[in-house]
């Protein structure tokens, strides 16, 4: 087979950055490493690009592989190519960001490589530019956020008009008004009020609502508008 003469061969790698939603939380998936450098240490998941795959089919393997999970919102965040950034060899790392419902993948979680829920404000350092990534990940999430109806992928198929908040609060790390969040969410008509009430949290309760999943497809590419300013939030 011919190949480039005299050209530098690189390893590609890619990252998954998982955040899931349990309901009150917004947490982030990650385990602890099990070679050197770097060993015990938390990280993201992470493996090589195969010659014989693409990179988004090289995150979903890696996923599957590591976790257990699968069919879950996947899109690329960026491209990490520092020269120091892995110090065994020049590895440039592929990045994607899934969102999930914690709960409805908590018994499909491999127990292989102990992966373990970390709350977003909480988080362990992690190896290499992990950090960066994470960081660059949520930016990238409340931009979208800010227009597209994304987060939902993070809800359960019941979910509360104050769970909806608390998700959207711990995005953006902002204080919203509930009046003003419930009139824009109410008239996006992406919800159906069910008869059901989450009266665990509160005397009163609190109906359940639903995703219209249809109305979800036809208007994912109109802008939502919860935040104004989105790439001002920090």
């Amino acid at each position: 087979m011919q190949k480039y003469s005299k050209q530098t061969r690189l390893l590609v790698a890619v990252d998954c950055i998982i955040f899931g939603f349990d309901g009150e939380k917004l947490k982030l998936l990650l385990i602890q490493r099990d070679f050197e450098p770097e060993k015990s240490k938390w990280s993201l998941m992470g493996g090589f690009l195969k010659p014989d795959e693409t990179p988004e089919n090289a995150a979903n393997r890696v996923l599957k592989q590591l976790t257990g999970l699968e069919n879950v919102y996947l899109e690329q965040t960026e491209v990490f190519g520092d020269i120091h950034r892995d110090p065994i060899e020049r590895t440039l790392s592929i990045a994607y960001h899934a969102l999930v419902d914690i709960h409805q993948y908590e018994t499909q979680l491999s127990n292989d490589y102990h992966a373990e829920w970390f709350e977003i404000n909480q988080l362990p350092d992690l190896i290499f530019d992990h950090n960066q990534m994470v960081k660059k990940a949520k930016e990238k999430i409340r931009y979208k956020a800010a227009l597209h109806p994304i987060l939902f992928e993070l809800l359960p198929e019941k979910f509360t008009i104050p769970q909806i908040l608390a998700l959207y609060e711990q995005v953006f790390d902002t204080a919203l008004d509930k009046r003003n969040f419930s009139r824009k969410l109410f008239s996006t008509g992406l919800i159906i009020k069910q008869q059901e009430k989450d009266k665990l949290n509160s005397k009163k309760g609190a109906f359940y609502y639903k995703l219209d999943k249809a109305t979800y497809k036809s208007k994912f590419e109109n802008f939502f508008h919860f935040i104004s300013n989105p790439t001002e939030l920090k």
